[in-house]
């Protein structure tokens, strides 16, 4: 549906909101943890520490931070930086004007997933994914850290 980049960026997304609140991992180490490669995440980070998402810094505890906590940022905005068009589907045929008044023969049915796929993107948040990924990661798990 999205993008690898954009599917890059929330694997990413997700790994940093996990750490302790100001805790800071290196690209690589990331890189290693969201299975990224390293240079294509490089690219990647610094258009969302452009966006205002992340922050990066050098030197002993450095590596990259969110700017904001988890439940402050929706899925939404980090769709748009990547796939600014997926991310605010429009008519499905590709008609320029679609609307209620002017529709497409696809319009009434689209217009339903579309409505939910906002909603989904626009209501959810990187602490939602990386809670789940956690969960699942979780219930694979045996006493021990073991994976079932």
């Amino acid at each position: 549906m999205f993008s690898t980049t954009t599917q890059y960026a929330l694997r990413a997304l997700a790994k940093l909101a996990e750490v302790e609140p100001g805790t800071a991992i290196l690209g690589r180490d990331l890189a290693r943890q969201a299975d990224i490669p390293a240079n294509y995440l490089s690219k990647v980070l610094l258009a969302m520490r452009n966006a205002g998402l992340l922050s990066a810094s050098r030197g002993t505890g450095g590596g990259y931070r969110l700017e904001r906590p988890p439940e402050e940022i929706r899925l939404i905005d980090v769709c748009e930086i990547f796939d600014a068009p997926r991310a605010k589907p429009s008519c499905l045929l590709g008609k320029t004007e679609c609307s209620d008044e002017d529709a497409c023969s696809a319009h009434e049915a689209w217009k339903e997933v579309r409505s939910t796929f906002m909603c989904f993107l626009e209501s959810r948040t990187l602490a939602d994914i990386s809670r789940t990924a956690s969960r699942v990661g979780d219930s694979r798990r045996l006493p021990g850290g073991r994976l079932r």
